[in-house]
């Protein structure tokens, strides 16, 4: 319940313009070849982050490969987007890492068959803040090196 609220009181912050509002756009740009990597974080042990460090999470609502977090959902749970093949950073078992496409045209990566997103609430590397956040309908959870919800 009191990550819920404290989600939501975030939710609001980026909605009516506040500090966090200019982190909805910055990690989901697409690179030319986005990697996905294994990190140590101390409370929940190993999981997946992006090259910069950033954690990686996936929707509950997901099944299969295809994406259901569109609009709002996006914006505050940016996808983890691609121009190329995702590549296979330390950690990562290649035959895991795949991409889908979303209803935009944007090419989302996944790991295990569960596409992967960013949450807004994250700033710097090793957060985690969206692990087991109830949110647009389904909970969101970091991702392990066996492509499975961590926690």
């Amino acid at each position: 319940m009191r990550k819920t609220f404290l989600f939501v009181a975030m939710l609001a912050t980026v909605a009516c313009g506040g500090p966090a509002s200019s982190a909805s756009t910055s990690p989901s740009a697409a690179a030319p070849a986005a990697t996905v990597s294994v990190a140590t974080n101390t409370a929940l042990g190993k999981i997946l982050v992006d090259g910069s460090g950033r954690t990686l999470y996936l929707f509950e609502a997901d099944k299969g490969t295809a994406s259901t977090c569109y609009g709002a959902c996006a914006t505050y749970w940016p996808p983890l987007l691609t121009s190329g093949a995702p590549q296979a950073g330390t950690g990562i078992n290649a035959s895991l890492l795949g991409t889908t496409k979303r209803n935009d045209g944007a090419i989302e990566v996944t790991y295990g068959g569960h596409p992967l997103y960013y949450v807004v609430t994250d700033h710097n590397p090793g957060d985690a803040t969206g692990q087991g956040v109830n949110n647009f309908g389904a909970p969101w959870d970091v991702v392990g090196p066996d492509g499975n919800q961590v926690g």
